[in-house]
């Protein structure tokens, strides 16, 4: 992918428990292409399972002149949930080298001589979609299992360059969020302060997806949607966690136009640790007394109650049928005083 200088960052990318949706939105990347972008940030990649030519023995080469230190390891990446089944041996996902590796044991391996670790998408940060139901395969992610911190590599982690596992959450996982985070490593910005209590920068984190949602005006009215063609407000009825959620999904949409919400999906908090086990459908608010039980970050629910009733009072006519409705039945227009000429 990019030729080796004597300043550039070499990257190892691995897979492991998950579908590979965050490489292909990688791959999607745009201004700039995730190529120009590693180029810029100066990394240079060893391998990546879908990007890379190298197979079978070569990669397994690649593994041990790793691990033996013939080359140095600046950043290590796993996509993919760590599977540690059955009954914490990894033998549920082996290297098909016949060597009799698993992969939970080479991640651990791995890690332990890279300058830096990252976790890309929410399988690798906390467990993620492979983790739920009965978790059977017992996955989790680097340094979390889902909320709780130890994950494969233990609570206390830190790597050789001084800072723990570094989570870019997602599913999948923002291309801009990838990138953004190895041009911050690798000049040498980034700090245990840039990382918030999951270890996920804060620079992404920061933010919740509901700041710059397309929907923000109906949501001020409580002016809801019924169903998820309409254009109102999915926080009430149809288990919107935007705000809720971190990242900046509407501030910085995919590729400069699109997001959850303004593809008319309800956000579903993919970048937080369980998102994956909500306890109730996606598309479905659960609510005690006709009150959501999800409130907005940092709101407390009589505030919350005041508020809504008092927007819903407020609603203007245009937003209340706007809401219940698949297109715009009604335009916002100025009220003139006096008679019409």
């Amino acid at each position: 992918m990019t030729s080796k200088s004597s300043n550039m960052k070499n990257l190892l990318w691995l897979q492991s428990g998950g579908c590979g949706g965050c490489t292909l939105s990688l791959i999607g990347a745009e201004g700039p292409d995730f190529i120009t972008a590693f180029e810029t940030a100066g990394i240079h990649v060893l391998w990546h399972p879908s990007l890379s030519s190298e197979t079978g023995r070569q990669v397994a080469q690649i593994y041990d002149d790793v691990l033996e230190g013939r080359v140095k390891l600046d950043i290590l990446c796993l996509e993919g949930s760590v599977i540690q089944g059955p009954n914490g041996t990894g033998k549920f996902h082996m290297l098909s080298g016949g060597d009799g590796r698993s992969m939970m044991d080479l991640i651990k391996s791995l890690s332990e001589m890279a300058d830096q670790v990252v976790g890309v998408g929410t399988c690798a940060a906390f467990g993620g979609v492979t983790a739920g139901g009965g978790n059977h395969v017992e996955a989790c992610g680097l340094a979390f299992d889902g909320q709780e911190k130890g994950g494969l590599l233990g609570d206390g982690f830190v790597a050789k360059g001084g800072l723990p596992v570094i989570n870019i959450p997602g599913c999948p996982v923002h291309p801009d969020w990838v990138t953004e985070t190895f041009l911050h490593l690798t000049s040498g910005q980034m700090g245990v302060d840039d990382l918030d209590h999951l270890d996920r920068p804060i620079a992404i984190s920061g933010n919740l997806v509901h700041h710059g949602c397309s929907r923000n005006e109906f949501y001020e009215y409580k002016a809801s949607a019924e169903k998820l063609c309409q254009l109102g407000c999915m926080m009430e009825n149809l288990g919107c966690k935007g705000t809720q959620a971190s990242g900046d999904c509407n501030k910085r949409p995919w590729n400069g136009s699109g997001s959850c919400i303004t593809g008319g999906y309800p956000c579903i908090a993919c970048t937080e640790p369980g998102f994956e086990e909500p306890g109730h459908t996606f598309v479905e608010t659960p609510k005690i007394a006709g009150i959501p039980i999800g409130l907005p970050t940092d709101m407390p629910k009589a505030w919350f109650v005041a508020l809504a009733s008092l927007s819903k009072a407020a609603t203007p006519e245009r937003l209340r049928e706007n809401a219940v409705s698949d297109y715009l039945k009604v335009l916002p227009a100025k009220k003139f005083k006096g008679k019409k000429k």
